[in-house]
C-alpha cells in the first residue's frame, strides 16, 4: 500500500466550479471526486451515523481500493459495537475510524474499544486531552511514526509548495493523509499537489 491522499469530505456545491466542472450535480460528486483520488475522510459520520443502506451506496459509488475514513466521536461506550458494525457495510472500502476522544486518559476506554473492534480495523486515535500525551501501542492521529500505519491531517491551508515538499519528504507508507476542506476548492487542489509530490 502506498500513501493515499484526499480530502476532509466531499460534497461542497462551493467547489464547482474550480474543482467540480459547472453543471455536475451533487449525486455526481463522490464519483468525480473518487476518479481523482484514492481516500476521503468523513466527518460527517462523527455526528449522525448514517444508514447501513447510505454507507453501502456510498461504498458502490466508488472503485476497488477506494477507502472511506470514518469518524467516531467517543461519547458513550454503548454505541461503538453499533458504529463498528455498521461501518463495515463499506466492506473493503473501509479505511482507517478516527476515533476522537476529548476526555482525559482513561485506558479503560482504551481496551474497551479495542476488544470491540471487528479483525482487521484499523482504528486511528484522535485522541485531544494532555493526559494522553505519551500513550503506547495505538495510532495517534498526527504521528508521522506510527505504526502500522500514519493518519495525518493537513489542518491550516493554504500551504506553500515548500510546505508541501517538506511534508512529502516525511510520509512513509502506509499513510492516510487529509486535507481540510475550505468553502474554496484549495483542499483538492493541495490534495492534487501532494500527489504529485510523492
Amino acid at each position: 500500500m502506498s500513501v493515499k491522499v484526499g480530502t476532509s469530505g466531499w460534497s461542497y456545491p462551493s467547489w464547482r466550479p474550480g474543482f467540480y466542472p459547472a453543471g455536475l450535480q451533487p449525486t455526481e460528486f463522490l464519483g468525480f471526486y473518487a476518479a481523482r483520488f484514492d481516500t476521503v475522510e468523513l466527518n460527517s459520520t462523527g455526528y449522525r451515523l448514517p444508514s447501513a443502506d447510505q454507507f453501502q451506496r456510498w461504498a458502490d459509488a466508488v472503485p476497488d481500493g477506494f477507502e472511506f475514513s470514518v469518524k467516531l466521536a467517543l461519547t458513550r461506550l454503548d454505541r461503538v459495537t453499533t458504529f463498528l458494525e455498521r461501518a463495515q457495510t463499506l466492506g473493503d472500502r473501509l479505511g482507517p475510524v478516527r476515533i476522537v476522544y476529548e476526555g482525559p486518559r482513561d485506558d479503560g476506554v482504551l481496551s474497551f474499544v479495542q476488544g470491540s473492534v471487528p479483525d482487521g480495523t484499523r482504528l486511528a486515535w484522535d485522541l485531544r486531552h494532555d493526559t494522553w500525551d505519551g500513550v503506547a501501542g495505538v495510532v495517534r492521529v498526527g504521528d508521522a511514526d506510527a505504526e502500522p500505519f500514519r493518519y495525518l491531517r493537513l489542518r491550516e491551508p493554504p500551504y506553500a509548495d515548500e510546505e508541501l515538499e517538506a511534508i512529502a519528504a516525511t510520509l512513509r507508507s502506509p499513510g492516510y493523509v487529509y486535507v481540510r476542506h475550505e468553502d474554496e476548492p484549495t483542499a483538492p487542489a493541495i490534495a492534487e499537489r501532494l500527489l504529485a509530490l510523492l
